[in-house]
């Protein structure tokens, strides 16, 4: 299974639109039947959007806001009732549109066609108000189990792109966001800042402490760095005790007092454990990637990684810049 953050925050988008008021359409080019049915959809609790034709329904339902339930007249100009059900069928998109057809056509033949262009009900006119209640009972419960579902999607691909002991994106996610983010900088034409920080003596904690002690250290320099972030930064678990983050829009001055802010942040207070107070310092290689420029995320990290080769080769809880070439 693949697993993208961009699919992460598609289903949180939906999760949280179900969230809020339900929405339905009318699509109705009789306007009595549209007021009509306004009042009691609002009285009923429900956010309604009305238009006159079945073109002006179809265009909203391609929106990634659109309402989640649609009450569609069969004859309508621009696209019939069933002719939009069959658009909406073909779009398979993740969130479900639950429809229902209005028609004056008594025949089995006309209703089987209907239910067979996509709707999931229909009511036959005149109708009265308690006919149509049950028609949406149905339609809220399916709105709402998969609103249930989602969520539980959500949390199983939150779950497999976080590292377990931290919370970071794992190296799988991380590496993910910086080819996205690589591109967005190609296309932009904007700075793309990257660092790798690096615990310092790290394997000396573990063998004077113990690895508990050493979990404990690295997930709070994780808290402390994704506390340092801004919001559309990025901060992952590289591997053992390095971390790589992600800086759009900063170029190499930017993303090197990014790097000192963090890593002044991570000295200025020690960790507590339970035996007593353990000073924590990183090292942190730093890069960029200016605006419209050709790369690799292999290559933008391999320049990462030189730099903080050398701030450990300097003395440690340092950050060194290697500018991209």
């Amino acid at each position: 299974m693949t697993l993208g953050l961009l699919d992460l925050l598609d289903f949180n988008v939906v999760v949280e639109r179900v969230k809020q008021p339900m929405s339905v359409l009318i699509a109705d080019d009789s306007p009595v039947s549209r007021r009509l049915l306004e009042a009691v959809l609002k009285k009923w609790g429900y956010q309604v959007i009305s238009v006159a034709s079945g073109a002006e329904a179809w265009e909203i339902l391609q929106k990634e806001d659109s309402p989640q339930i649609a009450i569609l007249d069969w004859m309508m100009p621009g696209h019939s009732g069933p002719e939009v059900c069959s658009l909406v069928r073909q779009q398979g998109r993740r969130q479900y549109t639950y429809i229902i057809l209005l028609t004056s056509r008594h025949e089995k033949e006309d209703l089987i066609a209907g239910m067979e262009s996509g709707a999931d009900e229909y009511l036959v006119k005149p109708f009265d108000n308690n006919e149509l209640k049950v028609r949406l009972g149905p339609g809220r419960r399916i709105i709402e189990l998969q609103a249930e579902l989602l969520q539980a999607q959500e949390a199983l691909r939150e779950q497999a792109m976080r590292d377990a002991l931290t919370q970071l994106w794992n190296r799988r996610a991380i590496f993910e966001i910086l080819r996205r983010e690589m591109a967005r900088c190609r296309r932009e034409g904007t700075a793309l800042g990257v660092a790798l920080a690096d615990l310092d003596k790290f394997k000396s904690i573990n063998d004077t402490y113990g690895h508990l002690a050493g979990d404990t250290v690295l997930r709070e320099v994780a808290g402390r760095i994704g506390g340092s972030i801004r919001p559309y930064d990025a901060a992952g678990r590289y591997g053992g005790e390095e971390f790589l983050l992600i800086l759009p829009g900063c170029g190499d001055q930017e993303a090197v007092h990014t790097a000192e802010r963090m890593r002044q942040t991570i000295e200025a207070a020690p960790v507590v454990l339970p035996d007593g107070e353990l000073p924590v310092t990183a090292s942190f290689g730093v890069t960029s990637l200016p605006g419209g420029y050709e790369g690799t995320p292999e290559s933008l990290v391999r320049l990462a990684d030189e730099a903080l080769y050398q701030a450990k080769s300097q003395g440690r809880n340092r950050s060194v810049l290697v500018p991209f070439s």
